[in-house]
């Protein structure tokens, strides 16, 4: 009998406890990326700040309603690669953002 088959893992995601395998096969293909509304983000799509966001090592803060265009995702499904006007090489995290 395959031990695999019997071991569960709870996933804090979801609250609730799922088979290893099926855990496995969702990381080798790709997890979801979802922004602060669990709508599913995709490279290219433009996202909105939910909430004031300090910058750390530009000295600036960028406001609620602030639109980001172009997104790409990273291999961290909490965190998108992006662009601002004035800052390069910016990384946010999903939970402040909102599907455009």
């Amino acid at each position: 009998m395959n031990d695999q088959d019997d071991d569960y893992i709870y996933d804090e995601a979801a609250g609730e406890w799922r088979p290893a395998a099926e855990i496995a096969a969702e990381k080798a293909r790709g997890a979801e990326v979802l922004d602060a509304s669990g709508n599913v983000l995709s490279d290219g799509d433009s996202v909105v700040l939910i909430k004031d966001l300090k910058v750390k090592g530009a000295g600036q803060t960028l406001k609620q309603g602030t639109v980001i265009r172009s997104i790409r995702l990273t291999d961290n499904p909490e965190e998108i690669d992006c662009r601002h006007d004035t800052i390069k090489g910016l990384v946010l995290r999903t939970e402040f953002v909102r599907k455009r």
